[in-house]
Order: C-alpha cells, then sequence, then structure tokens
C-alpha cells in the first residue's frame, strides 16, 4: 500500500516509492502500476494529480480530490505559489551553497514524442541549492585514487522537466543513480559498495496554501529504505533534521 503523508476532504499527498510511474504513459506501455491508480484504488475515490515526480524520484506526490481542488492547486502551482525541497546525493563536493540559473531546452512530454510534434525551446530555469554533508571514500571509481560525494538540498524556483537532474550535470555535480545524466561508473559504484540501485533524489517537503483554508501546509515525506540507510551508512544523518532522517528499514 502506499503511504499516505497527509489528507482531509480536499487534497491527498503520499510518500511515492522510487521506481514508481505517476501516470499512464505512452512511452513506458508495458508498465502496469502507476500512482494515480493504486492510491484511486487504495481510497476508493477518484484522485486528481496537481504535479509529477520523475519514476526514479521519490517522496511528497500531492493530489486533488476533486476537479475543483485540482484546478485551484493548477493555479498555484503555475503562479509558482509553493516551496519544494528535495534531496539528492551527488558526485563531488558543491560549493557550500549556491544558485544555478541555466535555461533548458524542453524536453518533449509522451504525447509529443509519440506525434512527433515537439519544439525544443530552451525555457529559463533556477535552482537553489544548499550542501548538507560531504565525504570523500578511499575508492578509485574514476580517474582519482579516492572518490567525493555529497548529500545537497535543492530548491527549485521553477519547474522545468528534469530540472534538478540536468541542472546538477550542468555544474559538474550529477545526481548518483540518475542513469540519463548521471556517470554509469559512479551509479554502479553505488550499487555495488552500498546495494543502492535507485536515483537518490527524493522530494522530502512541499510547502503549499490550502486551496480552500488558505492557511499554510507543509508536507513532509522522511528518507525511507535504501536511501534513509545510505544517509546513515556515510555519517550524514546529523545533517538533516530530525522530521527528513525517517528510517532505513522502510521501502
Amino acid at each position: 500500500m502506499l503511504t499516505i503523508l497527509y489528507r482531509d476532504q480536499h487534497l491527498i499527498a503520499i510518500d511515492k516509492p522510487s521506481g514508481l510511474l505517476v501516470h499512464r504513459s505512452e512511452i513506458d506501455r508495458r508498465e502496469t502500476r502507476f500512482a494515480v491508480q493504486l492510491l484511486r484504488d487504495q481510497i476508493g475515490q477518484q484522485v486528481f494529480p496537481v504535479h509529477r515526480l520523475d519514476r526514479g524520484t521519490s517522496g511528497v506526490l500531492l493530489f486533488a480530490l476533486d476537479s475543483d481542488t485540482a484546478r485551484l492547486l493548477n493555479q498555484d502551482f503555475a503562479a509558482k505559489q509553493l516551496a519544494k525541497t528535495y534531496l539528492a546525493v551527488v558526485r563531488g563536493h558543491p560549493a557550500d551553497s549556491g544558485d544555478i540559473d541555466h535555461a533548458i531546452t524542453r524536453q518533449p512530454d509522451e504525447r509529443e514524442y509519440v506525434h512527433g510534434n515537439a519544439q525544443l525551446n530552451a525555457q529559463p530555469a533556477f535552482t537553489r541549492y544548499r550542501t548538507l554533508a560531504r565525504c570523500t571514500l578511499p575508492y578509485a571509481v574514476d580517474r582519482y585514487p579516492q572518490s567525493r560525494y555529497a548529500l545537497v538540498e535543492l530548491h527549485p524556483e521553477t519547474g522545468r522537466r528534469h530540472q534538478l537532474r540536468r541542472h546538477l550535470k550542468h555544474i559538474a555535480h550529477p545526481i548518483i543513480g540518475d542513469a540519463t545524466h548521471g556517470k554509469g561508473v559512479h551509479n554502479r559504484f553505488f550499487q555495488t559498495q552500498f546495494n543502492v540501485g535507485r536515483m537518490l533524489l527524493h522530494a522530502v517537503e512541499l510547502s503549499i496554501r490550502h486551496p480552500h483554508s488558505g492557511e499554510a501546509l507543509t508536507i513532509t515525506a522522511p528518507l525511507s529504505g535504501d536511501f534513509a540507510r545510505l544517509v546513515h551508512e556515510l555519517g550524514w544523518a546529523d545533517a538533516l533534521p530530525a522530521a527528513w532522517q525517517g528510517e532505513s528499514g522502510r521501502d
């Protein structure tokens, strides 16, 4: 069953596991499990996704429980009246903090790929980051005798497709486990050394204005499973707020 993080008469939020698609995709036609259908069946009513997470990304995923709430949330998302916080493990040691202001060529969605209507225009994209913890491991994974990694907190100010993954690649600190924008030798190292094969990107927190009451609402998805275990194993847990640390035994 999906872990429900928050629910009222208008909204429901789940902790999406890594590897689960949000909804049916024309590209992944062989896939049979989707967050929309699983949640609908679990709670016995229709749900309306108002944003998405990449298949490999875990964490807070918000749904409306009626079409009017979905409309209001879509307006707020379009107006950027929200705040998203992600955690990621990246290659290298980034600066203590920084801004990534780098336009991204728009990636077509599934329908555009299938029907050949893709228009690849560069769009402004902005991400803030903060480095929470670093480590240097005594393994020659790539060109150097040691390998450096870091835990970073990410705040996307825009919502471009694969924005965080592409921005971190742009500053030469790609996310571990990212098969498209990362580096295979480091991804394989984490698979063999730590038994972690997933992409290490997690939507840890979503803050919105409730579309009906107007009250501030923050929904948190603590780290769990492989990601939480890795953070503890690398000695990074103390760098996180207690509400984000989670348990390493839950997938």
